[in-house]
């Protein structure tokens, strides 16, 4: 029976896009083939799909499913109730396993029964409809933390909240960049409206135009319809562009020219179309010594960085590691059903050890990664598998002259533990693959 709903179908195999759009479409509305996940993400944020059907291998040479993975967990980050049912054709139980405690609802082997795919895809579609009301208005939660560092922040984004100034928000990886851009929409004028996010460094250079400023139907090959771009959609809100130290130097006067005239061109289009958004972005690049090195336009970081936001990153506010730690195990114990109660001294202790270079984003995969292999009611030490090349906080400052000296080595670690898989190292540091081929590209690696 066919249902008002829409499905996003992501697979590099065009001949199985074909079968599963002549499968489906007797049960679903809309119905979105993309034979890449570079778009996914803009396409959920824009579509706002009901479920996505999501192939675990694509054409990196990697055929493991680490891949599929990745970007689960980047879907989870935009849209954590959306579920997502994953593809496969190596049945192998434990990637079902890792993919479902990941956060997928159910998991596909090609070659697949036709019964068999309809029914779990209708299936991962009930429980959303019975959640959206309580869902669709749920705040992002922040928590500010015990240290004075994050005390003193908080003041800060208290009164600059409020007005429409630009804001850069700067920082590690992990610490926390978007939440804290969230919680800043929260704090406007334009919190009834929702933020629109934008990942600048998974946008291809190809398609950087049509996806923030829009295109009209025939501007290039696949656009088959008018659409708007990220810009058009945050009119009246906040567009939040992270990653923006990412952003290749020509096309940053095309977004500079946006920002200027507060209006946008659609590709193929000539009407200017007028843009009320107020604009945060953030970075982990030292965005003034990219400016000394010609990578980043001076007169773009002007614009941007009315209030500049440094977050403090974890190993400074040591203080918030087991306030943290417990939020995130009362997150988890929900998850996963389990009822830990406390961490034992030997684990509080190694993790106010750990010096914990992933930030909030790390600390936060390590409760979950003991909470699912735990027993009993208390987290031990020996269910925190940390790098013991991180674990000396001193030894590691005396080692490191700056932030990219940090980040390299950070880096050439993850490649070293993942064995040279390049998905598994992003995922494990939390960025996107293009962010991390960049970084590569930057180090020599």
């Amino acid at each position: 029976m066919k249902t008002h709903k829409t499905i996003i179908v992501v697979d590099d195999n065009r001949g199985v896009l074909s079968a599963v759009e002549l499968l489906l479409k007797n049960y679903f509305d809309k119905i979105i083939l993309l034979n890449s996940p570079n778009t996914l993400i803009s396409t959920i944020q824009s579509v706002h799909p009901d479920v996505v059907l999501l192939d675990m291998n694509f054409n990196g040479g990697i055929n493991n499913g680490n891949e599929g993975l990745y970007w689960l967990h980047e879907i989870k980050h935009v849209r954590p109730q959306l579920p997502v049912v994953l593809f496969t054709a190596y049945a192998d139980i434990d990637l079902a396993v890792k993919g479902i405690k990941d956060g997928a609802i159910d998991f596909i082997v090609k070659p697949w029964d036709n019964n068999r795919l309809v029914e779990t895809l209708q299936a991962a579609i009930k429980p959303t409809e019975k959640k959206s009301a309580k869902t669709k208005t749920q705040p992002n939660a922040i928590y500010w933390g015990e240290s004075t560092a994050m005390a003193k922040l908080k003041l800060l984004i208290e009164k600059v909240a409020v007005t429409d100034a630009n804001i850069l928000i700067t920082g590690e990886n992990g610490t926390g960049k978007e939440v804290l851009a969230r919680e800043i929409h929260r704090l406007s004028s334009r919190a009834s409206h929702e933020m629109v996010a934008v990942d600048m460094g998974a946008i291809t250079e190809t398609l950087f135009e049509s996806e923030l400023f829009g295109h009209k139907k025939g501007a290039f090959t696949d656009a088959h319809a008018d659409r708007a771009g990220k810009f058009e959609i945050a009119n009246q809100s906040t567009l939040f562009l992270d990653e923006i130290g990412n952003l290749p130097f020509h096309l940053q006067a095309k977004l500079l020219t946006v920002l200027q005239r507060r209006s946008v061109v659609r590709v193929g289009d000539n009407e200017s179309l007028p843009v009320d958004i107020r604009l945060i972005c953030a970075t982990n690049c030292n965005l003034e010594e990219m400016v000394v090195q010609d990578r980043f336009r001076q007169d773009l970081l002007y614009r941007i960085n009315t209030i500049h936001i440094e977050i403090p990153p974890l190993r400074e506010r040591k203080e918030d590691i087991v306030p943290l730690a417990k939020r995130f195990i009362a997150q988890f114990n929900r998850q996963y059903g389990k009822s830990i109660t406390a961490l034992t001294d030997e684990a509080v202790k190694k993790l106010m050890d750990y010096s914990w270079y992933g930030n909030i984003r790390e600390l936060e995969h390590a409760i979950e990664k003991a909470i699912i292999i735990s027993e009993g009611d208390r987290l031990k030490a020996d269910y925190f598998h940390l790098p013991r090349k991180a674990q000396s906080a001193s030894s590691q400052n005396a080692e490191v002259a700056t932030l990219e000296d940090m980040e390299k080595q950070m880096i050439t670690v993850a490649i070293d533990q993942c064995s040279g898989n390049l998905s598994a190292v992003a995922v494990q540091l939390g960025i996107t693959r293009q962010t991390l081929y960049n970084k590569m590209k930057k180090f020599g690696l």
